[in-house]
């Protein structure tokens, strides 16, 4: 199968796709700490709060991914 993404939008994509990982991964260890797995709604109030923090997660992704790149150039070591 090829891929289907043009290049050009890799980092969108990856931006999409790594908000969209950590936000959820990160708003269930929150909730389950918060409000405990077994609170009755736990799956409903959890993806209530990924997809919020993910809206917000994205963008943040977007907007702060080209400032590490330049921070990495500087701290990183070359080949």
């Amino acid at each position: 199968m090829s891929p289907f993404i043009p290049k050009r939008f890799e980092a969108i994509v990856f931006g999409f796709l790594l908000s969209a990982l950590m936000s959820f991964f990160v708003s269930f260890i929150a909730n389950a700490m918060g409000i405990g797995v077994m609170t009755a709604g736990f799956m409903f109030i959890w993806m209530k709060s990924w997809l919020t923090s993910w809206m917000f997660a994205f963008p943040t992704v977007l907007l702060v991914a080209p400032m590490v790149r330049r921070l990495l150039r500087h701290i990183v070591k070359p080949a």
